[in-house]
């Protein structure tokens, strides 16, 4: 079935008999048992609601995993996977990563005794290897840098490792930028994948949402048993929003994608641009990777300006554009990571990553290219 109808139909499994097209919202907290010893394999929400199944099953099909667990939002989720792990465990991370995902490593993780080292390519994931390592956790393309990983190579380095320590060692990818629609990172040899599905599977910017889709059963029912116990799930309602959004998903996708490529290429050509992060211009270092792994570049982009008065300029006179944190909504939407997403790095480690105060990141929505062009255009002071 093509992924397109996925995403329109959902999991097949039927939860009432009215004939409903859309899945209903099961607003119960609790389920009754039929007798002792007995359930409809729905006993409490925080376990398990057939809105959420609804969810979890459609997101299994759509990026050809075993199970999905539906979280409330994408740092649960992130939070829920480093439970897998215990002090003195370490963690080769995406050297540039989402700034609330190193806030938790950094100030949490590392307070319960998990160890991280950060890498910026495949030579250095191999070098970074250790025999305490549990996890390689990676972005692709990576926030708000637009870095690629080459997926299918990490995923052999990791095999060669586990083969060489005898031991297991989980890859798990960020597919939050590009979506099942556009990468699939389970079969390029990934053990977890990571959505945040505020972002492009919800779709409208109304739900908070995380999900972790699994290769392997037993590694789900440990996250299913992490998730029951912590009780970071994701309610009902939510469930049906993002039910609801993966509907368009594909077709959403496919605009974000054609009209962020317009947008860059512009950006490209304008004076007090010195640089644009777009994995789909031909000149990203990354391209050739991207081409191969990937059917899609997706709508996310990320450019330096000439100086800090151009970044505060666009920011503050855009009108269509929203400054506002998050992506992957209907709205486009401009962040200034400096003071919103990797606001908790270090300024060494941001200024590192060539995050400074003249980097902005765009989250190119559905409305047409040329209004998206005319006022980032009046932002900056053009006619």
């Amino acid at each position: 079935m093509d992924i397109s109808t996925i995403c329109v139909h959902g999991c097949e499994k039927k939860y009432d008999t009215t004939g409903a097209v859309s899945v209903p919202i099961f607003a119960s907290s609790t389920f009754a048992h039929p007798g002792v010893g007995q359930s409809t394999g729905f006993d409490y929400s925080r376990s398990q609601n057939p809105t959420k199944e609804h969810l979890e099953h459609t997101v299994t099909a759509l990026e050809g995993g075993a199970e999905t667990i539906a979280f409330s939002t994408g740092m649960a989720a992130v939070s829920a996977f480093m439970e897998l792990f215990s002090p003195g465990d370490h963690v080769v991370a995406s050297y540039d990563l989402y700034g609330g995902t190193f806030r938790l490593f950094s100030h949490i993780s590392e307070k319960n005794g998990i160890t991280f080292s950060y890498a910026a390519n495949l030579q250095e994931i191999s070098e970074k290897i250790t025999p305490a390592t549990k996890a390689v956790f990676i972005e692709t393309p990576t926030n708000p840098m637009m870095n690629v990983v080459d997926i299918a190579a990490v995923a052999q380095l990791k095999q060669r490792a586990q083969i060489t320590q005898s031991k297991e060692i989980l890859l798990i990818v960020d597919n939050t930028f590009l979506t099942p629609i556009f990468q699939r990172p389970l079969s390029m040899g990934a053990d977890i994948v990571l959505h945040s599905g505020t972002k492009y599977l919800g779709g409208h910017n109304d739900a908070l949402a995380g999900l972790l889709t699994v290769k392997e059963k037993d590694l789900a029912e440990r996250l299913r048993y992490i998730s029951k116990t912590s009780g970071a799930c994701l309610s009902p309602f939510d469930s049906f929003l993002v039910i609801r959004g993966v509907k368009t998903l594909a077709i959403r996708m496919e605009r974000h994608n054609k009209t962020a490529l317009v947008v860059a290429q512009w950006l490209t050509q304008q004076k007090k641009i010195k640089k644009v992060y777009y994995i789909g211009l031909q000149d990203h270092p990354d391209y050739a990777i991207s081409s191969r792994q990937t059917s899609g570049f997706g709508g996310m982009i990320s450019f330096t300006v000439n100086d800090e008065l151009t970044a505060v300029s666009i920011l503050e006179n855009v009108k269509l554009i929203k400054y506002a944190e998050s992506l992957g909504g209907t709205e486009s939407l401009i962040t200034y990571p400096l003071l919103q997403t990797h606001a908790d790095l270090p300024k060494e480690e941001r200024e590192a990553r060539g995050i400074n105060s003249c980097l902005l990141r765009l989250s190119v929505g559905l409305e047409a290219a040329d209004d998206i062009i005319q006022d980032l255009k009046q932002a900056m002071g053009g006619k």
